[in-house]
């Protein structure tokens, strides 16, 4: 069966295809990875792919639209969703045009394990100069995720073992703020 397409004609991985890169993703670092890549929306449709970016506690990505995306039941930007990451390997599975992860809308692309048994809700990790907290709200694909990379996509990322390895990736919080470079290692925080 050929792989469908979306509108720029970007080839979408089938369901096989993605099943066959759980194996890789499971083999992503625990304790101590990567980032690989920062991107920053500062309007909607909009992608600027950083090297290095400030994270402040107020207003998570420096320059990014996040405040103005999100609503909690307040009518406040909602702190749960301050900053995304996802698992360098699963996008990469996704798409293997690193050019077209920043369509998914995340702001951190890591190498790190971001299943929801190991990075439970209220973890911290420390990326360069700033420490992020994981927050319990769920991430998953949207209409656009589905525009972008296919239904197979989104069924895999939303589906159990998808879930249970937040293939989609994770939210987070700022809760130290500072300067978050491509390469800088992510690590957790030991619990005081």
């Amino acid at each position: 069966m050929a792989n469908a397409t979306d509108t720029q004609g970007a080839a979408h991985r089938s369901r096989a295809q993605l099943d066959a890169a759980l194996d890789d993703v499971r083999k992503a670092p625990l304790d101590r990875g990567t980032v690989h890549l920062i991107v920053r929306r500062p309007v909607v449709e909009t992608r600027e792919v950083l090297d290095d970016a400030v994270f402040d506690v107020t207003e998570g990505l420096v320059g990014d639209s996040w405040h103005a995306r999100t609503r909690s039941a307040d009518g406040t930007a909602d702190p749960l969703t301050q900053i995304t990451l996802m698992n360098v390997r699963a996008i990469g599975a996704i798409s293997p045009d690193a050019s077209r992860w920043p369509l998914a809308g995340d702001q951190l692309f890591v190498d790190l394990d971001l299943a929801g048994d190991h990075l439970t809700t209220g973890t911290r990790l420390r990326i360069g100069e700033a420490v992020l907290e994981v927050t319990s709200q769920p991430h998953l694909g949207c209409r656009k995720f589905v525009d972008r990379f296919g239904i197979d996509a989104m069924k895999w990322v939303n589906a159990p073992v998808g879930r249970a390895l937040n293939l989609r990736g994770i939210y987070a919080k700022v809760v130290s703020s500072g300067r978050i470079r491509r390469g800088d290692v992510i690590e957790r925080v030991p619990v005081a």
